[in-house]
C-alpha cells in the first residue's frame, strides 16, 4: 500500500467547507478505482497549546505504486491540482510513503 499525505500549513488561507464538500469528493470521484481510501485529518493544538504543524492533512491510499502513477499521470490530475486554488493559497506539502504496519 502507498499512502500519499497532502498537508496544508497552519497559517494559510484554507476554505475547509469547500475542501470537504467539493475538493475531496472530486478527488474520490476522479480517482475512483485507483484509490483504496481517502481520509482527511484536522490538526489540533499540541498539549502545550502550540499550533499544529498542519491544519489539514489528507491521506490518499493506493494499492500499489502503479495506481499512484496512473492517478498522477492520468487525465484528471491537472483538474484536481488546479482546484487547489479554490480553497487555499498555500502550496501543499506532499509525502509519499509505503505502509509497513
Amino acid at each position: 500500500m502507498i499512502v500519499v499525505s497532502v498537508m496544508y500549513g497552519p497559517d494559510a488561507r484554507f476554505d475547509e467547507d469547500y475542501y470537504l464538500a467539493t475538493h475531496m469528493p472530486l478527488v474520490r470521484e476522479r480517482w475512483h478505482g485507483l484509490l483504496s481510501d481517502a481520509r482527511v485529518l484536522k490538526g489540533l493544538p499540541a498539549p502545550d497549546g502550540a499550533k499544529p504543524a498542519y491544519q489539514i492533512m489528507a491521506e490518499l491510499t493506493f494499492p500499489s505504486p502503479a495506481e499512484l502513477q496512473q492517478a498522477m499521470g492520468g487525465p484528471h490530475a491537472a483538474e484536481i491540482m488546479a482546484d487547489i486554488a479554490n480553497f487555499t493559497d498555500a502550496r501543499p506539502v506532499m509525502q509519499v510513503s509505503s505502509l509497513i504496519d
